[in-house]
C-alpha cells in the first residue's frame, strides 16, 4: 500500500510517531484531549464506529440511530471502508482479534 502524497508531509510523520509513542489508553486520552477538540474526538470515535457496524451489516436506519451519523457521514465511511487505504480494514480486524491477510 502507497501513503497518498496530498497527506504525508514532515509534519504528519511527526504526529504519528508521536501517536505511535503513546503506551496506554490513559496517555491516548491525555494526548488527543491536547490536540484535538472533544467534538473531533467524538467525530473520529463516531467514524470507526459506523466503520463497524457497517463490516458487520448494519442498515443506514440502524446505524443513523446507535452512533447519530448522518447519513453522509456514513456514505462517506462506507466508501472508504470498501474502496479506502484499508486503515478501517486493519484497524478493525486488530480490535476484533483477527489475523490481517
Amino acid at each position: 500500500m502507497t501513503i497518498n502524497p496530498k497527506l504525508k508531509d514532515p509534519l504528519t510523520d511527526r504526529l504519528f510517531q508521536a501517536i505511535l509513542l503513546l503506551e496506554s489508553e490513559e496517555e491516548c486520552y491525555q494526548f488527543f484531549e491536547d490536540i484535538a477538540t472533544i467534538s473531533e474526538l467524538k467525530a473520529l470515535a463516531q467514524r470507526l464506529e459506523v466503520a463497524a457496524m457497517l463490516k458487520r451489516g448494519h442498515t443506514y436506519d440502524e446505524i443513523v440511530s446507535r452512533t447519530g451519523a448522518s447519513t453522509a457521514t456514513i456514505s462517506r465511511v462506507k466508501r472508504c471502508l470498501y474502496y479506502g487505504a484499508d486503515g478501517y480494514k486493519t484497524i478493525l480486524a486488530r480490535l476484533d482479534g483477527e489475523t490481517q491477510e
